[in-house]
């Protein structure tokens, strides 16, 4: 994990913005399962990429957190846009010593969760499905229809 951290903070945050092959291959290395033609920028954090897939030719924007306290899973073609969080741990609030939690996410395949979103551990977005700028999303959301809020809700079909 220190290893991890180590390269994360030079080598992948210090390559230059073309070079997603490149952040590719140290995600691999560390265990990350990234498909073709998938698209990091070099500010994007993967605190624990052991436990991080993504599908060929999907896109992590600028400054996005992955933090795959527990699996993360990003289907094909989809996009985590720039600033949004996806949170696979929480603590136990009941718990005196507020336990860690950790819930898997999955974006599905030709997702687009917009800018600044927030994805709460546990959810599941559904195929095709749009979480528009600024929502926060704490319960699955259906396949292709634009969401948007806080919470985030259905409003339309794609």
């Amino acid at each position: 994990m220190q290893l991890w951290w180590l390269v994360q903070a030079t080598l992948f945050r210090w390559s230059p913005q073309l070079l997603y092959g490149f952040r590719r291959g140290l995600l691999r290395l560390f265990g990350a399962k990234i498909g073709a033609g998938v698209i990091i920028r070099p500010s994007v954090e993967i605190p624990y990429p052991w436990k991080l897939s993504i599908g060929d030719h999907s896109w992590i924007g600028d400054h996005a957190v992955l933090y795959c306290f527990a699996p993360i899973t990003i289907g094909r073609n989809a996009v985590v846009s720039q600033k949004s969080y996806l949170c696979a741990g929480t603590h136990d609030y009941r718990s005196p010593g507020f336990d860690i939690q950790a819930f898997p996410i999955v974006i599905e395949d030709e997702a687009w969760v917009a800018a600044d979103v927030f994805v709460a551990p546990g959810v599941t977005i559904g195929r095709g499905a749009v979480v528009g700028s600024r929502s926060s999303v704490f319960s699955d959301l259906p396949a292709m229809m634009i969401c948007v809020g806080s919470p985030a809700r259905p409003v339309h079909a794609r």
